[in-house]
């Protein structure tokens, strides 16, 4: 089952905040389950940690919803023990709209005070 909104498109959001981390951790590079967690600490400065049975449960939700695949090729057989994801079309789509979202969102809050003017 390929995750959709009503228009056939991947869905414009909200996705889940792991959802969100592990699709970034993802657009650039072919990565394994313990890299993914690792580029996600990474890149959050550490505020975000994925526990192992977290990230597995969301891969496994989103390769059902062909958010992400797994990579058959030359890294998947160099270390035949892990396996390798790549982000698809439809999961590079689903993370472009919802930072979109979370662009308007931080628009919206500007407007409110609550985070500080662009300069």
């Amino acid at each position: 089952m390929v995750l959709r909104s009503a228009d056939g498109n991947p869905p414009a959001g909200p996705l889940p905040d792991v959802v969100f981390h592990i699709l970034v951790a993802l657009a650039d590079n072919e990565r394994h389950g313990y890299s993914v967690m690792q580029e996600v600490t990474a890149l959050t400065d550490g505020r975000v940690r994925l526990s192992p049975g977290t990230l597995y449960g969301a891969i496994q939700r989103m390769l059902e919803q062909g958010l992400i695949e797994e990579v058959r090729g030359p890294k998947a057989a160099a270390d035949e023990r892990r396996r390798f994801y790549r982000i698809t079309t439809d999961g590079r789509r689903a993370a472009v709209a919802e930072t979109e979202r979370l662009r308007r969102l931080l628009a919206q809050a500007r407007i409110a005070g609550f985070a500080p003017k662009r300069t």
